[in-house]
């Protein structure tokens, strides 16, 4: 099915990661001013000349009023770009301030998927005032697309879509495709699918394919087939996600459990899932608050917001850490018989870290590639205690060398090197376990291992150190 989505093309998500100044920024004082001498003809010709994706990164800089006053000032389909790519909040600030005739032109006309989106965080009371307004098929629509769990690829699916059928020529095709096609309706079109009469899916087919057919070419000479790219309603966001990068998709069919064509999900969804989960992966691993990916961004943020999202991870680590000190009260007379201990807990401690940190990333990135799989997880392990005992022994030595170096002392110089050895096992076996374990319970590895894995690498490292030297502290103190 590779003829399917074999060329990959820009789209409007994509265009956001494009190095280039904000046009609205440039043009905002001149429709400041235009606003103000309520010029609004200029202001709505200066506004055609915005792309709708400045537009939306640069509401913040609006005010209330101003917001109001050139979302009206939009042509219907800008505004319904516009409104696509707010924030929640920028949504329901014009959803609770725009007329019902201005509101419900836009909800009609929204893409299903992003639609559906809204809707699920508004409340319910707002839900049926709108649903009460709107066309009945869109009701419907939305209503059929919140029956799907989060998680679940029809949650993220479009309904709008083209069907073929197989007895159709080329040039009839295209005509249907013309036929069905409102302007811009379909902005991310790559693939036509072909279902029979009761909309079971039996093939597919790109653009281009059809476009360069014979005009007399039935559809099922040139259809490919789609069993190996279609997604099943249910099926997980995240193996979506593994389904598109396998195949190098643009699109994807999606079927229900009788194999009925339901929707598509395009690249461009499947994008915002990938950059939602890489989000959410780095703020678990750097100890803050994921909220489902979503992104701080500081041009909206507040102190309250970084508050929550930071505070509670700090205060539980802190609590785990407590028992650091209490390790270090136990060992008190190691310390006081020979000060030099403390001068090498730094560098064991962050040691140590540092290798948990490496082995626990490493499979928490596995698990979510499916590069580690329960199938060949003794492999994995396999291969990173080998690792590990040849990372300790290396590590190990630098460390005695450094310790005899500072110190002058055979002694201490073995119970820090024999320390750091045992500390970086300890750390990578942590790094392992902890992932595979957190998976098998079902959480996620990122939320558990990445904050954990230090802290038990410091508790447990101190506890190695003291015991070694305790066995070494006769010597130790001459």
């Amino acid at each position: 099915m590779n003829q399917l989505n074999h060329q990959r093309t820009h789209n409007n998500h994509g265009q956001r990661t494009l190095s280039r100044p904000s046009s609205f920024a440039l043009f905002l004082p001149e429709a400041r001013e235009l606003l103000e001498k309520k010029e609004f003809a200029q202001a709505r010709d200066l506004l055609k000349n915005i792309h709708s994706i400045d537009l939306a990164e640069g509401w913040t800089k609006l005010t209330q009023q101003e917001k109001i006053l050139i979302f009206r000032l939009l042509s219907a389909r800008k505004a319904v770009e516009v409104f696509e790519d707010l924030r929640f909040e920028e949504q329901s600030y014009l959803l609770n301030n725009l007329d019902n005739q201005e509101v419900v032109p836009i909800l009609n006309e929204m893409a299903p998927d992003e639609r559906v989106r809204l809707f699920k965080d508004l409340k319910p009371k707002v839900v049926k005032k709108l649903f009460s307004v709107m066309k009945k098929e869109e009701v419907d629509d939305v209503r059929r697309l919140l029956t799907f769990k989060e998680g679940q690829a029809g949650s993220i699916m479009t309904t709008e879509f083209v069907e073929l059928k197989k007895m159709m020529t080329a040039r009839q095709a295209i005509i249907h495709l013309q036929e069905s096609c409102k302007a811009g309706q379909y902005p991310n079109l790559y693939s036509l699918y072909v279902a029979d009469d009761e909309h079971h899916l039996i093939g597919g087919l790109s653009l281009q394919t059809l476009i360069s057919a014979p005009a007399d070419m039935l559809i099922k000479d040139v259809m490919s087939d789609v069993e190996p790219i279609k997604l099943d309603c249910n099926m997980l966001k995240e193996d979506v996600a593994k389904r598109f990068a396998k195949y190098d998709l643009l699109d994807a069919p999606v079927v229900d459990d009788e194999n009925k064509l339901l929707g598509l999900i395009t690249i461009d969804d499947v994008i915002d899932l990938i950059n939602k989960k890489a989000t959410k992966e780095l703020y678990e691993i750097g100890k803050m608050e994921a909220k489902g990916g979503e992104e701080i961004r500081y041009a909206t943020t507040t102190v309250g917001e970084l508050v929550r999202r930071r505070v509670g991870w700090l205060i539980f680590l802190l609590m785990f850490d407590f028992l650091t000190g209490t390790v270090l009260k136990n060992f008190e007379h190691a310390l006081g018989t020979v000060v030099a201990l403390t001068f090498f807990i730094p560098m064991l401690l962050d040691t140590g870290g540092n290798a948990g940190a490496q082995t626990s990333i490493t499979i928490i990135r596995g698990l979510a590639t499916g590069d580690v799989r329960w199938k060949n997880v003794r492999k994995v392990v396999r291969l990173e205690l080998t690792a590990s005992l040849a990372m300790s022994f290396i590590v190990g030595a630098v460390a005695f060398l450094r310790a005899f170096w500072l110190q002058n002392d055979i002694s201490l110089s073995i119970v820090v090197g024999l320390s750091l050895t045992l500390i970086v096992v300890l750390a990578i076996l942590t790094g392992i376990s902890l992932p595979l374990i957190s998976k098998r319970l079902g959480l996620d590895p990122a939320v558990l291992a990445g904050p954990v894995t230090t802290s038990i690498v410091d508790v447990f490292g101190l506890i190695i150190y003291f015991q070694i030297a305790k066995l070494f502290i006769p010597a130790l103190a001459h």
